[in-house]
């Protein structure tokens, strides 16, 4: 259960920082945005699901101790 929630922490982590180099484009337009911005966007959509999912394994894991 740690190995998951330290992927879900990493994650959005190394989707901002270590995926730049990999989205560093302005095309393709994406919903009206350069890539590099909507790369960005995604990773904050991503970071709130990310400790979504982090925070309800925490509520159950103390709901059963």
């Amino acid at each position: 259960m740690n190995t998951l929630k330290i992927i879900l922490t990493l994650l959005p982590f190394v989707w901002t920082i270590g995926m730049v180099s990999f989205a560093n484009k302005v095309f393709p337009i994406v919903l009206g945005l350069p890539f590099l911005a909507f790369w960005f966007v995604a990773g904050i959509f991503l970071a709130f699901l990310c400790l979504q999912a982090i925070y309800f394994i925490d509520s159950r894991h103390k709901q059963d101790s």
